[in-house]
């Protein structure tokens, strides 16, 4: 399901076949085989209307989580981009030979974390993830030298710097991976077969089973297309983009 869910339009044409093979079963199989009398179709439409609500809550639900873990990559992104500013400005309070090999390796660890956001490729993911670790060895390796040579609250600014550097990585990578839990998405797929299923039931003329097959599976399906693609840091449209990362390159590249 999660490589189904990673690829929104396609999540979007399946999600809209099952959908609209749910209504069809509903009004072609369910309605002939046991029509329902007039006497119980009120019951039934109170049935169907509480069905369908819980459809929108779990869908709401799940939007709200899915613009949250977005929102969650956004501020570690903006977080992670003045990390890195500000540790590249601390620079100065190390000895200057430290200082500028911690001016040299920053741009380019910056450079791999705004390949982190813009790559899709996992085989190049891959070699941001081993190029990022190296360079992060690097440079921790470089703040640790001053530390240990002139333990001193000036340098001590420089390597809680550091940390922080390293830290966002990390959380931002944790933030990359939290996504809508399976069980949300099977418990919302199944709502919404239930849902086209009993509307298909409740029908009562073929122009009615037309709005079946179109409207509302297309409706419930773009729903689901929605969530997956906010939900999709790498596949879908809607993404993070770096710009305060790109800022802070630009700055460090500018006279």
């Amino acid at each position: 399901m999660e490589q189904l869910i990673s690829h929104p339009i396609i999540f979007l044409a399946v999600s809209f076949a099952l959908m609209t093979l749910a209504g069809w079963i509903g009004f072609a199989v369910l309605r002939r085989k046991t029509p329902l009398d007039d006497d119980v179709r009120d019951d039934f439409g109170v049935i169907q209307s509480a069905t369908l609500t819980l459809l929108a809550l779990v869908i709401g639900f799940s939007l709200s989580m899915a613009v949250g873990r977005y929102d969650q990559r956004k501020t570690y992104e903006e977080e992670e981009a003045n990390a890195i500013g500000t540790e590249y400005l601390r620079a100065d309070l190390l000895p200057a030979a430290d200082a500028a090999t911690l001016r040299a390796l920053l741009p380019k660890y910056l450079e791999q974390r705004i390949r982190f956001y813009q790559e899709r490729d996992p085989e190049q993911l891959a070699e941001v993830d081993a190029a990022t670790t190296k360079l992060e060895n690097a440079l921790w390796t470089a703040v640790k030298t001053s530390a240990v040579a002139q333990p001193n609250p000036v340098t001590a600014l420089a390597v809680a710097g550091m940390n922080d550097v390293i830290n966002t990585q990390g959380y931002t990578q944790a933030a990359w991976r939290n996504r809508v839990p399976k069980g949300e998405w099977s418990l919302m797929i199944l709502i919404g077969l239930l849902c086209n299923l009993l509307i298909g039931y409740g029908s009562r003329s073929r122009t009615m089973k037309m709005r079946i097959l179109w409207v509302i599976p297309a409706t419930i399906s773009i729903s689901f297309m929605l969530i997956a693609d906010i939900d999709s840091p790498r596949s879908g449209t809607i993404r993070v983009v770096p710009q305060n990362l790109i800022s802070v390159a630009q700055s460090m590249t500018s006279p």
